[in-house]
């Protein structure tokens, strides 16, 4: 498989603050991608960074823990600055893992649960999907009849799956309880003293539709000003009116319990290895093979501190929202603070896909 031209191969000294970014979380959220791929490799991506060509950085990475970081990725990779679809330039958002107080049985205070894979909801594809079907659709519900299109948030969160004992546990309020959705993971700060994490494991398939474009439609908040504080604050000021916006929203996501290893890094990802706050991202894994480091050059965003966001960070997860080749979501961390921080991250940004040389014939830097 060709290179895309969607890449342009540029040199190190054309990164900015290159040499002033510490790279040594990066290096390490990478050297996790190393060890993982000796059980199962990554997809290649669309764009043509083969996942082989990364076999000598791995193995470089696997052999030491310790090793200055800049130099090693300047030794096996050569930057491409990645050209946008339809806008002067990429676009970066942000993502956490939120922290919410939780109990393993309802009560009249924890109402609002967090459901597990039903047995009935099966992967579809082409070779499976039934003529008719939405080809978005890729999840679907086994019925006597044939697969058919999953319940929806609506049909779910009124009782369409009640008595099945899918309930990992409950939270206190709908609105944290999408959020935890849409991160797609959540620690959890259960009520007998014990810290739990969930992590996604399967959705209903249908599209997703967000509260902030739903409420910037309806004329509630202007698009500008969109953010998941101001959305909040909108729930909260009109608690009538949470289902009418939320059920806009059809698609609704089944969660497994993960293991809660390493408190400072976030959950196991899309790239089967834990997120580090502040190194991983979220990018399109049709187009992008995970692993693949990015330097995102972002002058304007200063939520992540400093006068600007100029950072290497290795793609290890991925969203529905984040399409395209120049489009990624910046992960934050976990807890209040990180979601403070995600919560207003939308920042017009440079890419810069660090290419392994062995696809570019060890271009100089």
């Amino acid at each position: 498989m060709a290179l895309s031209p969607v890449f342009r191969i540029v040199s190190f000294g054309d990164l900015p603050g290159w040499r002033q970014d510490d790279q040594t979380d990066a290096y390490a959220a990478f050297r996790r991608c190393a060890f993982h791929v000796l059980t199962k490799p990554y997809r290649t991506g669309a764009l043509g960074v083969e996942f082989s060509a990364f076999a000598d950085a791995y193995a470089d990475a696997r052999a030491s823990g310790r090793q200055d970081a800049r130099a090693f990725f300047e030794r096996h990779f050569v930057p491409a600055r990645v050209a946008p679809d339809d806008r002067p330039s990429g676009f970066v958002t942000g993502f956490y893992e939120p922290e919410v107080v939780a109990s393993l049985v309802r009560t009249d205070r924890f109402t609002v649960p967090l459901l597990a894979r039903p047995d009935d909801l099966l992967d579809v594809d082409d070779g499976n999907r039934p003529d008719g079907m939405d080809p978005y659709l890729a999840f679907a519900r086994q019925t006597p009849d044939g697969l058919a299109e999953y319940f929806d948030r609506q049909a779910i969160e009124r009782g369409a799956l009640e008595g099945q004992g899918l309930e990992i546990a409950w939270l206190t309020d709908p609105v944290d309880g999408f959020f935890v959705h849409v991160q797609g993971a959540a620690r959890l700060k259960m009520t007998d003293g014990s810290l739990r994490r969930v992590t996604y494991a399967a959705k209903s398939g249908q599209r997703f539709t967000g509260p902030g474009g739903v409420l910037a439609e309806l004329g509630e908040i202007p698009l500008e000003k969109i953010t998941m504080q101001s959305i909040r604050a909108w729930f909260k000021a009109n608690p009538g009116r949470v289902n009418e916006i939320l059920w806009r929203n059809r698609s609704y996501i089944f969660f497994r319990e993960a293991a809660v290893e390493r408190a400072e890094l976030g959950p196991i990802a899309a790239a089967k290895v834990p997120l580090t706050p502040g190194r991983s991202m979220a990018v399109d894994r049709l187009l992008h093979t995970f692993g693949t480091p990015f330097f995102i050059d972002a002058p304007k965003l200063t939520a992540f501190g400093g006068a600007g966001f100029r950072r290497l960070m290795i793609a290890q997860d991925t969203g529905s929202a984040i399409t395209g080749p120049a489009r990624g979501d910046l992960f934050a961390g976990s807890g209040d603070a990180a979601g403070e921080i995600a919560g207003v991250v939308r920042a017009d940004a440079d890419f810069f896909a660090l290419v392994p040389r062995g696809l570019i014939g060890g271009a100089a830097s």
